[in-house]
């Protein structure tokens, strides 16, 4: 059984946890350094991205997680989880940094304020899930070596992606009940 890390600087932490015990991982909440290190696996939960980065270097995260990620470590991050896994970011805060690992661009808040939150069935990964957008991110473009495995009307939008180890969606599947995304993420782990 994996044991998988929820980052714990802000976001969805308990909601992320019990998922990844569905889904049939052990998990534990991820603060310092040597509880990373302790880990196999990563959920870096929704939230707000800014305020992710600016906790994750006052608490000497941001190069722990940087490393662990370059080492392999397989990661999942949601909505604002994905623009720290984000190389590259769109309408970002000014000196915004990310842990980076997956070759994108990441467009933030891209389909609106909180007022514009919704809700919308979509395939991911061949199966049909319900996905819950609060101030969600869009995917603007991917490298060469990114697996598109989820689109989102309007426009088509690239809203679940898989590099490697790495896997981000822009909507929030803890919300939903719905284990699908978090199993996907426990199976990538027990393959590598």
């Amino acid at each position: 059984m994996p044991t998988i890390g929820v980052l714990a600087l802000q976001g969805d932490v308990r909601e992320h946890v019990r998922m990844l015990q569905e889904a049939g991982a052990s998990a534990a909440a991820v603060r310092r350094p040597a509880e990373l290190d302790a880990v196999d696996g990563l959920v870096i939960p929704g939230g707000e991205s800014t305020t992710m980065w600016k906790l994750a270097e006052t608490f000497d995260m941001l190069q722990p997680l940087r490393m662990r990620i370059k080492e392999g470590m397989p990661a999942y991050g949601s909505c604002a989880g994905m623009i720290m896994l984000a190389d590259r970011i769109e309408d970002g805060a000014a000196g915004q940094q990310t842990i980076g690992g997956i070759d994108m661009v990441v467009r933030r808040n891209a389909f609106g304020r909180q007022v514009d939150s919704f809700e919308s069935d979509l395939d991911f990964a061949g199966d049909r899930v319900h996905a819950v957008f609060i101030r969600a991110p869009w995917v603007e473009s991917v490298g060469g070596d990114v697996e598109v495995l989820g689109r989102c009307e309007p426009g088509d939008r690239i809203v679940a992606v898989r590099q490697g180890p790495l896997l981000a969606t822009s909507f929030h599947p803890e919300l939903t009940g719905d284990t699908r995304v978090h199993r996907y993420f426990v199976d990538m782990l027990r393959e590598l």
